[in-house]
């Protein structure tokens, strides 16, 4: 019988504080979605689309230090599930407390587009900056004229904040 990984020889503590990072971080979200609807129909379709997109490997990394814990694929799931219905009860508590604390609702605004910018800056620039071919750079200025382009597309005319509410 080999050594016990460190992982596994804490009884799985790390998985479980990944899974409790990962569920406020989930509330979280739930909570900057319903915001961004709260304002507009765009922003928020905006805002869920960001949030899903690195939602997708962030769930996908999770499962992997799951299982990496010593949990096993059926349970790793179950707790990745259970963490992520905590953006849903985000969502909730910000429909009904938005409308209390309108004047939050700039802040986490704010919020938002900064977890993006987080995210980009963080996640995706060290691995842009690795791909040096004049083809991976064109790309690159393609995507990201194209994800400057949606987000311009998705601001109301004018610039002017549509008047959409929680109710």
């Amino acid at each position: 019988m080999g050594m016990p990984t460190t992982a596994t020889a804490n009884g799985g503590r790390s998985g479980m504080l990944v899974m409790l990072g990962d569920t406020f971080h989930n509330f979280v979200d739930g909570v900057l979605i319903a915001t961004a609807f709260s304002q507009d129909l765009s922003l928020g379709l905006i805002t869920a689309a960001a949030i899903i997109a690195h939602e997708i490997p962030q769930e996908l990394g999770d499962f992997a230090v799951l299982i990496h814990s010593g949990l096993s694929r059926g349970r790793a799931l179950v707790f990745n599930l259970f963490s992520s219905l905590a953006m849903g009860a985000g969502a909730l508590l910000a429909h009904w407390a938005l409308p209390a604390v309108d004047g939050a609702v700039p802040v986490l605004l704010a919020l938002a587009c900064a977890s993006m910018l987080y995210v980009a800056a963080a996640d995706l620039m060290p691995g842009l900056r690795q791909r040096t071919h004049l083809a991976a750079t064109a790309e690159q200025v393609v995507l990201i004229g194209a994800g400057v382009v949606s987000i311009g597309r998705g601001a109301p005319p004018g610039g002017a904040r549509a008047d959409v509410s929680v109710r």
